[in-house]
């Protein structure tokens, strides 16, 4: 790897990503439409190796500008999550679909040798048999916009372009949790640690629901040893990307929470249906690249304590770190 460039480089995983592979020696560009500003790139902005481009995917000037002179791309930019996409629903469906399309087919172009795609467990849905765990080969049921998209370009990729010149990838990230440059609360691990510490209670609706979990920093890593990794093993393939002992109820994570903030009232409310309840096998990126976890969920409770017990932001309820 030389050359990167990372679409939504300004975001909560692009600005990990861009300091991962800037510590692995990589010239890396990063365009952003900056939707949610460019503070998580204030300390990189002078790096040697770092250049920064404010475009919007939509823009074929932009995307042309971007890939000139680029090797490998990651493709982070979306609207992201469920919320956001419902709300701006137009706008996901032209960056999450159309956009995205005309980005492969230009990359593929311009030579960029590899492609991978931020996916989501999300696809998932709600698990049919739900004390089972899910794997790439299950069912996607996806309810809700963000990952019928998600759904959509992954198909596109793996099925409709498989034989392209380009080596596609497509990873479906576990629920993000921890520090980033770009910090959101609007995530369920920092919401409820940032709640507990600011009021010592926290109100769960369907604490028997499951989801994976994954630190952004091992997210980042994963996508740095996708394009790493030899292109037998990667090319036109789907990776769950976590650890499989990561899948947490939401009353599992409370009481992670409770056991670093004594005392912690968790207010459960029983909820018999939600849209999205799944637990996911993360073994085939372990077995086939050999990829393992840095952090646990553990880990991100306390990096969240410790930011929001700092003080150092005055207001943590801010919209800036929301997507919506």
């Amino acid at each position: 790897m030389k050359k990167v460039l990372v679409t939504g480089g300004a975001g909560y995983i692009g600005s990990v990503l861009i300091r991962v592979l800037l510590d692995k020696g990589c010239h890396v560009r990063a365009v952003d439409s900056l939707k949610f500003g460019g503070d998580a790139l204030y300390d990189v902005s002078q790096h040697p190796r770092f250049e920064f481009m404010k475009g919007d995917m939509r823009n074929e000037a932009d995307v042309d500008k971007a890939l000139q002179g680029m090797d490998h791309l990651a493709h982070l930019a979306a609207i992201v999550g469920d919320p956001a996409c419902s709300k701006f629903s137009d706008e996901a469906r032209e960056v999450n679909w159309t956009a995205s399309v005309s980005l492969f087919e230009k990359a593929e172009r311009a030579g960029i040798k590899r492609f991978v795609f931020a996916s989501t467990c999300s696809n998932y849905g709600k698990m049919a048999d739900p004390d089972s765990f899910v794997h790439e080969n299950s069912e996607l049921r996806p309810v809700s916009l963000y990952a019928e998209l998600k759904v959509k370009f992954e198909n596109y990729l793996l099925n409709q372009r498989r034989d392209a010149r380009m080596c596609a990838t497509a990873l479906r990230f576990s629920t993000v949790y921890g520090f980033s440059p770009r910090i959101r609360f609007d995530l369920t691990v920092n919401e409820f640690t940032r709640n507990v510490c600011l009021t010592g209670e926290q109100e769960i609706w369907g604490p028997q629901f499951s989801r994976p979990y994954c630190h952004v920093d091992d997210l980042a890593r994963a996508v740095v040893l996708t394009m790493q990794s030899p292109e037998e093993k990667v090319r036109a393939s789907v990776f769950n990307v976590g650890d499989t002992r990561e899948n947490y109820s939401k009353r599992m994570l409370m009481e992670e929470i409770q056991k670093q903030i004594p005392g912690a009232k968790a207010i459960y409310v029983e909820k018999t249906e939600d849209p999205r309840d799944y637990r996911v096998n993360c073994d085939k990126i372990r077995h086939d690249l050999g990829f393992t976890i840095t952090k646990r969920v553990p880990d991100g409770i306390r990096e969240i304590i410790k930011l929001v017990q700092s003080g150092m932001i005055t207001d943590p309820h801010s919209q800036r770190f929301r997507n919506i």
